[in-house]
């Protein structure tokens, strides 16, 4: 598609703004007016209208595609959300409000919004307090580091390690390092944290564990308590990644079973948006002994019943993020929970762990399954077995394109040759699945008989394989030949 600068034709127009009753060189010092006419593309407004029509349906986008997408969760997202944040009472309210003279007054309808999906998190997880300060996953993550950090230092420990599973997300141990740890791994067993090897590395230096619950294979840790005692015996945080928390909704709160600190990814969890560069929101919670570090302004009900931004916490470890985050994301994980409340948040971990043992038994005996046991919202399958015929997971995904899917997440978790995570979530239909892994199938039987095409694909889009690496470093941001 071209580009709109090349779609321009000298003296088209599509709008004629009038001249405004002042003129900028009124207004303006001289040296900052512009000498000569902005560059701007000439286009008729139907022009216009295409070349961004067209330009929509290049985006590959849960409203109209399937996501088997294990681990990164890209759920559909209900329209009902959008509304709850596009109202005027949120959407023109200046995000200094709260802090102007007498502006509190403006914005309690947006600071009680704020306290309630505080509330309405620590119900679901079982924390003692939480921040909506961070804006991404990540930034949750880091958030929790430090706040271990600071934890330990305001007890005069000498902490210098974290311990991360091999079955953990991959951004736990960049988040360790960043907060100043050193990154210690053990190796699962059986697809779960070994507490045995956890005792190895276990020592006063240690911090924190790391921990996914379920882990990036879609298993349950079941050696919980165990783990909680080791860690227990040494003044050692446990730390939850919520990435997988969707899995859990209100059948675990993970604070009743000995977790110090969590981060929740609301697009995972609570049906809002996924990142792309943003919007994102990394909420996190901590146990009663972590409330003093958490960072501030935070958010708290006067007795009079109004609500107020407070910075009275000498201990916190200080503002994360401007504004107190992504406001509006927070907002959609307001509605998410208000309108499916607690029975509804539980149906919705039922109905993704049911769809993904769905998956995993369409697909057994098709593809290697390294734990083919229930698991709980996505399970990890292997291409090795088509090895012999010289296809790879990247074929298969590649293969998926050209059936007009997204595909799912390959060669992560690593502990898993030539792996393929697949999280359905709990939106799609059985209809949706049962053509997604038919689909699959056919492409692993061809595998089998003639691998040639599916190692060629994809074959339908717009661009064919590339050198990922050339195409990251040498980007072409132009459509000229």
């Amino acid at each position: 598609m071209k580009t709109v600068f090349r779609q321009s034709v000298p003296g088209r127009t599509g709008v004629v703004p009038s001249l405004p009753e002042k003129r900028a060189s009124g207004m303006l010092p001289k040296e900052l007016l512009r000498q000569n006419a902005p560059k701007l593309p000439e286009m008729s407004e139907l022009d216009v209208v295409r070349h961004f029509t067209g330009l929509s349906r290049l985006n590959y986008c849960v409203d109209g595609n399937f996501y088997p997408l294990g681990s990164c969760t890209m759920k559909y997202n209900p329209k009902f959300m959008e509304h709850v944040a596009s109202l005027p009472g949120f959407t023109q309210l200046h995000p200094l409000h709260a802090r102007l003279p007498q502006g509190e007054t403006l914005a309690q309808g947006a600071l009680e919004a704020m306290y309630m999906t505080e509330q309405l998190l620590c119900e679901v997880t079982g924390m003692g307090a939480f921040t909506l300060n961070p804006m991404a996953g990540a930034q949750g993550e880091l958030t929790g580091a430090l706040l271990v950090a600071a934890y330990h230092k305001a007890k005069g420990n000498k902490k210098t390690k974290v311990v991360c599973p091999d079955s953990a997300h991959g951004t736990n141990p960049a988040s360790a390092a960043l907060a100043g740890f050193e990154v210690v791994n053990i190796a699962s067993k059986d697809g779960i944290v070994d507490p045995a090897a956890l005792a190895e590395v276990l020592d006063d230096s240690v911090a924190a564990l790391m921990m996914t619950c379920p882990n990036t294979l879609g298993l349950f840790e079941k050696k919980l308590p165990e783990i909680v005692t080791l860690l227990r015996s040494v003044d050692a945080l446990l730390y939850y990644d919520g990435a997988n928390f969707n899995a859990i909704m209100w059948r675990m709160r993970v604070g009743d079973v000995g977790f110090d600190v969590v981060h929740l990814n609301l697009h995972k969890t609570m049906g809002t948006p996924h990142g792309g560069g943003g919007p994102g929101a990394g909420p996190v919670g901590v146990s009663e002994r972590l409330i003093p570090f958490l960072p501030s302004p935070r958010v708290r009900k006067n007795d009079d019943g109004t609500y107020a931004l407070h910075d009275d916490y000498p201990d916190s470890i200080g503002n994360v993020a401007p504004f107190q985050g992504n406001f509006c994301v927070t907002l959609k994980a307001l509605g998410y929970m208000l309108r499916l409340g607690k029975e509804g948040l539980a149906r919705a971990s039922d109905y993704a762990v049911l769809n993904a043992n769905y998956m995993r038994k369409l697909l057994e005996g098709h593809l290697d399954i390294p734990f083919n046991r229930i698991c709980m919202h996505e399970f990890v399958a292997s291409a090795a077995n088509l090895a012999p015929y010289h296809v790879r997971a990247l074929d298969l995904a590649k293969a998926l394109l050209d059936k007009g899917y997204h595909a799912p997440t390959i060669y992560f978790p690593l502990i898993v040759k030539e792996s393929l995570m697949f999280e359905p979530t709990e939106t799609e239909s059985k209809e949706t699945l049962d053509r997604f892994c038919n689909d699959l199938i056919a492409i692993i039987d061809l595998a089998e008989k003639d691998p040639a095409p599916i190692i060629a694909a994809p074959v339908t889009l717009p661009v064919r394989r590339l050198d990922e690496t050339k195409a990251a470093k040498e980007m072409v941001l132009t459509d000229e030949p």
